[in-house]
């Protein structure tokens, strides 16, 4: 079904915006408040809808012309043809809206949002896929189809995957999220394979030899290159990584990895270096992060350090205080912090997570921390807490899903006097936050951009013990 000329009243959550339409909802996906459209629907029930953008009849006048040429293709930087100023203004309603109408509590006044001031090539991390199929959009395909073009001798493509499509990807040229050599890097590579015939890789067949491209730059200059291949070719790969270290001189630390499996997750395979110490450094003040191949670390380096000034500003240490750092993964939040409190304690799952938390604190000189590795919910219990000293503060950083419910109990067991929650999805926050209402008070909140042109916001809250 099709909705015809439809105006988009209003931006709904994770990209979305809305229309009404005959007293129902309609959400939309690929259009702005203010936009005119025709909508084909996906879901119609009886009080809601959901579709996309076909056709846009009139243009909003707050829309911009975006700066990248793949902009609506790759399905990346979903907001560029909103002004950062607007994009702003969407991502604190998100955060308002979402604590007023999930958590049904009593709330301060949201602090305006902190926005970024590098709102272009502010990545830190990038992944290229190469793979055998191109994703090439219909009116493009349909151009080609009349010319007589030959799709059986397309080489294939590098860049990211599409939306919805597992096996197809979309040719970039310029990617404006990462600084140079970025791109240059990418496309000497799929160069080199399409001059010796070596084959992208067909994720459906699990054939081909090229695979994959992780870059990892950081503010120290350091720059960090894995090349994921699907198989040993070693005299073309020893002569394609010569030729990157030819001819990129800014590489610190280049990499292989031999990949075989059905995915392209990497997290149980092991990277090989072939140049450099294997690893690179990063700053956030005045402290030293050691980022491996497999690390997590927030992929926009400025913004996180805003977001941990927060956090830490929240915490109110004055040096006497035992603090825990649940869902720690490489210990960057608690040990940013750690300088202003007696004793730190992380918790973590992820068990390479953890050594990389412990060699960060040696780095840094940090002797008054420890982290563990484990499920924070099967760790945190009594035994632990009499062991290793009750928290003052905890500073809580769940994934999208939010805290356990069991978590959530043992926190409101503990009764820490403060809670510093960080989130990457206000939703699941506010679910949270009001089931801490049992025993804590919500008394600030500081929404921060980390990812510009995306609809992604992470959001700091402070929790006081009710006493």
């Amino acid at each position: 079904m099709v909705l015809e000329k439809v105006l988009v009243q209003d931006y709904a959550a994770e990209g979305k915006s809305l229309a009404r339409v005959d007293g129902k909802v309609v959400f939309i996906e690929g259009a702005v408040p203010g936009d005119i459209v025709d909508i084909q629907l996906s879901k119609n029930k009886s009080d809601w809808a959901e579709g996309h953008t076909i056709k846009i009849h009139e243009y909003a006048a707050d829309r911009v012309t975006p700066f990248c040429e793949h902009f609506g293709v790759c399905g990346g930087c979903q907001w560029q043809m909103l002004p950062y100023e607007k994009q702003l203004f969407y991502k604190q309603k998100q955060v308002t809206d979402n604590l007023t109408r999930i958590a049904k509590i009593d709330l301060p006044p949201i602090a305006p949002i902190i926005g970024a001031e590098q709102t272009e090539r502010y990545r830190n991390k990038m992944e290229y896929t190469f793979a055998t199929k191109k994703y090439i959009p219909t009116e493009e395909f349909r151009k080609m189809k009349e010319s007589g073009a030959d799709f059986g001798t397309q080489p294939g493509a590098a860049g990211f995957h599409v939306r919805g499509f597992f096996d197809k990807v979309v040719e970039i040229d310029t990617c404006h999220l990462q600084e140079e050599p970025t791109n240059l890097i990418r496309k000497t590579i799929a160069a080199f394979a399409i001059e010796q015939g070596l084959p992208f890789y067909d994720i459906k067949r699990h054939e081909g030899w090229i695979r994959n491209l992780l870059i990892r730059t950081s503010t120290t200059g350091e720059l960090m290159v894995n090349v994921v291949i699907a198989y040993e070719d070693e005299p073309h790969r020893i002569q394609l990584l010569n030729l990157l270290l030819e001819k990129f001189p800014q590489i610190t630390t280049l990499l292989y990895t031999i990949n075989s499996k059905k995915n392209d997750s990497l997290h149980d395979q092991e990277p090989v270096t072939y140049f450099g110490k294997g690893y690179i450094i990063e700053k956030l003040e005045n402290l030293q992060f050691k980022i491996s191949p497999r690390s997590f670390f927030q992929t926009n380096t400025r913004q996180a350090e805003k977001l941990y000034a927060v956090t830490r500003e929240f915490a109110e240490l004055d040096g006497s205080q035992m603090v825990y750092d649940l869902y720690c993964g490489t210990g960057s939040i608690g040990l940013f912090v750690s300088h202003q409190a007696k004793k730190l304690v992380g918790v973590e799952v992820v068990a390479d997570a953890i050594e990389d938390a412990k060699e960060n604190a040696e780095l840094n000189q940090v002797k008054h921390a420890s982290f563990f590795a484990g499920d924070v919910i099967e760790i945190c219990d009594d035994a632990f807490f009499e062991k290793h000293g009750k928290p003052d503060v905890v500073i809580t950083d769940p994934p999208r899903a939010g805290m356990h419910e069991k978590l959530i109990r043992k926190l409101l067991e503990m009764a820490a006097p403060t809670v510093v929650y960080v989130s990457c999805n206000p939703a699941t926050q506010a679910r949270d936050l009001g089931l801490l209402s049992e025993r804590y008070k919500v008394t600030r909140i500081q929404p921060v951009d980390m990812f510009p042109h995306t609809l992604h916001i992470e959001n700091v809250v402070q929790l006081k013990l009710i006493q």
